[in-house]
């Protein structure tokens, strides 16, 4: 095939070509260092340049101050659906989930794991054929946080 197709599905999605060269010359060997990134060791001098970089680029784009810690994890969305709870409530806090899809499902399953749950809202007796109006939604005041999936891609709502 010699023409690129263009993805616009909600997960990976297309990147410019230019990146693509990069990736795919320092796949074989990185400037420098002789060798793939596959193949070099996580402790050796290169790599932990290269994470310094990317933590430093990363600090400037965003604006992460020194004084907080950057976590380079894999995980995806689960992971994200585990860390937001740790975080949000603590300390035997409860959180409110609306559920409008499968995303919704799982982030309140992952949830359940380390605090309190509640279901603020639900279409799941529709097949999730719509988001929960506004009036079907019941919120906790004392929830440490609410939990609305706004791009629900598997049921398409």
């Amino acid at each position: 095939m010699t023409e690129r197709i263009f993805n616009f599905s909600a997960g990976p999605a297309v990147l410019p070509l230019p990146v693509l060269q990069e990736a795919q010359r320092d796949l074989l060997a990185l400037p420098t260092a002789g060798m793939s990134i596959l193949e070099i060791s996580h402790r050796s001098a290169t790599f932990e340049g290269i994470l310094k970089a990317a933590e430093s680029d990363l600090r400037k784009l965003l604006g992460v101050p020194e004084d907080y810690a950057v976590l380079f994890l894999q995980g995806g969305a689960t992971l994200q659906f585990s860390m937001v709870p740790m975080n949000l409530a603590a300390g035997g806090a409860s959180a409110d989930y609306v559920l409008s899809g499968s995303w919704g499902q799982s982030a309140t399953k992952e949830a359940k794991k380390t605090c309190a749950v509640r279901v603020a809202g639900s279409t799941e007796s529709e097949n999730f054929n719509r988001v929960p109006g506004a009036d079907e939604i019941s919120a906790d005041p004392k929830a440490a946080y609410l939990h609305y999936t706004a791009n629900e891609t598997i049921h398409g709502v």
